[in-house]
């Protein structure tokens, strides 16, 4: 019986930390994604019938070759150069991801470029205007990261920036394994077995008594290849991995102040600070 599968990664693997706590890229919802491309879309027919509209009265007895190219101008204005403007300027951002809480992202999490940008709506193009957007419909349901194929082609994912994340409470070490704890040797855990002790220790609650005996000791004793030395003898499994767990948070916590105090000794201010 594994409880290791309740998370779901983006990023290819999860970041574990110390006390077994995945952390999730917030990647859009499909829905929220439509939601901002409707809204997208509903500005652009906007300015494409305003447009018009203002064109014909200015300029209403051209020849239909001039009037041609001017409608296949406009066209490519408003769906191509004039959102790649925006969305560059804004840092991946448009009308319709401001009003969702969305931004568009490199898939190593930086701001977009011009390049992507160009890529993205490119593609965009085919998929929303010619194909009607079943393309970019079926690629988001499918991709782990919700990607349709403008982003697939220019490397790119949309980012939720209302996400909230809800963490746990860490574990507490017991007392009366503090001193056992502090002096042993905890050896690197794969993150799959990180992240199951810490889902076993948050949903013990919900467990029956013989499932949660059967986990705490099957876990216990894969934790305890990485532990020297051995716990004494008579300890419940839950105990240890809760030591365990807690121990390598502070541990964590510990490099991580001494890594930032090193760093500000060494290095100079950052003038872009």
């Amino acid at each position: 019986m594994s409880i290791d599968g309740g998370y779901r990664t983006y990023a290819g693997e999860d970041v574990v930390t110390g006390e077994g706590v995945s952390v999730e890229v917030p990647v859009a919802s499909v829905l929220s994604r439509v939601a901002s491309r409707l809204i997208d879309l509903l500005i652009t027919f906007v300015l494409a019938f305003v447009c018009v509209f203002v064109a014909g009265m200015l300029v209403g007895n051209l020849s239909e070759a001039v009037s041609r190219a001017a409608m296949i101008a406009l066209l490519v204005g408003l769906t191509v150069i004039v959102p790649v403007v925006f969305e560059t300027a804004t840092g991946g951002r448009s009308p319709g991801k401001y009003a969702m809480g969305l931004v568009t992202v490199r898939d190593d999490g930086g701001p977009i470029t011009l390049r992507h940008s160009v890529i993205r709506h490119l593609v965009g193009f085919v998929e929303f205007y010619l194909l009607q957007g079943a393309p970019a419909i079926v690629a988001a349901v499918v991709h782990p990261r919700a990607k349709r194929l403008g982003d697939m082609a220019a490397g790119t994912y949309v980012m939720a920036l209302r996400h909230q994340l809800q963490l746990t409470a860490p574990p507490d070490a017991p007392p009366a394994l503090e001193h056992w704890v502090r002096g042993a040797d905890i050896g690197p855990m794969p993150a799959s077995l990180t992240i199951s002790v810490r889902q076993f220790l948050t949903r013990t609650g919900g467990l029956t008594p013989q499932s949660r005996e059967h986990l705490g000791r099957d876990l216990g004793a894969q934790v305890l290849r990485h532990v020297s030395p051995q716990p004494p003898p008579g300890i419940h499994p839950e105990w240890i991995l809760r030591a365990v767990l807690a121990e390598r948070r502070r541990r964590d916590l510990e490099r991580l102040q001494a890594e930032g105090a090193r760093a500000r000794r060494i290095l100079p201010p950052d003038p872009l600070a």
